[in-house]
């Protein structure tokens, strides 16, 4: 079991910035000089799932599967270099690599193909999970994805993992921090399962959210993993 500690808001500090808008869309921007910036969007959603669109622009956008609520691909403005599904990339200095999976854990009888991205940019690397299915990853899938500092995962259930398979794939990977995304929201037209079910697994009642997290290396917590909300 991962010990999880809980972050003091004081304790962030800028460099590299992630922020959530709700479901599985991150935007994360990172300054590889002084006047030199690359954004980076992650499964942008349509406004039929009740939240609203944000207005973001990226150099780079990675949609993890083809569902609605995932690839609304017209409102990410700034012509992005686009990658869609498993493989290695390069693009800004930023280093992407496509884990193959399963929206199911039916080998995607049911709600087909899901990538999962590892994302290494500031000698940080992140691993995005998209709407993963699978009740456990397979071995190659971790060796593929390897060391990280910073994970995104679903934890809302229904059409991902809930939010106990989620406390076993953190094991599996061990991250540094965990962001929990694609849960219950206010207007989310989506049912799925509240945020407290998946801080109860750690016996957690609640975390304050901060609004966006700026970080670098040598802030990653190095003993305890630690879980971070994100306001959308």
């Amino acid at each position: 079991m991962i010990r999880i500690s809980q972050t003091p808001k004081d304790k962030i500090i800028k460099s590299m910035k992630i922020t959530w808008h709700g479901q599985a869309l991150f935007q994360i921007t990172t300054s590889q000089s002084k006047n030199s910036q690359v954004k980076l969007v992650i499964d942008p959603f349509d406004k039929s799932v009740g939240l609203r669109v944000p207005r973001i622009e990226a150099d780079i956008l990675l949609v993890t599967h083809q569902h609605y609520d995932h690839n609304n691909i017209k409102s990410v403005t700034g012509n992005p270099f686009l990658i869609e599904g498993p493989g290695e990339y390069e693009a800004k200095s930023i280093f992407v690599q496509g884990v193959h999976s399963f929206h199911d854990d039916s080998q995607g009888k049911e709600r087909g193909q899901n990538t999962i991205y590892v994302i290494g940019s500031e000698d940080i690397k992140i691993c995005h999970l998209g709407d993963l299915g699978q009740d456990e990853l397979t071995e190659e899938q971790v060796e593929k994805i390897g060391d990280i500092d910073i994970l995104m995962i679903p934890v809302g259930g229904k059409y991902t993992i809930p939010a106990e398979k989620a406390s076993k794939i953190m094991s599996q990977l061990e991250p540094k921090i965990t962001i929990p995304m694609h849960y219950a929201l206010p207007n989310l037209k989506i049912k799925l399962d509240p945020l407290s079910k998946f801080l109860k697994a750690f016996g957690i009642k609640s975390l304050a959210p901060i609004k966006k997290l700026s970080i670098k290396k040598r802030d990653i917590p190095t003993e305890e993993a630690k879980i971070i909300i994100l306001e959308p």
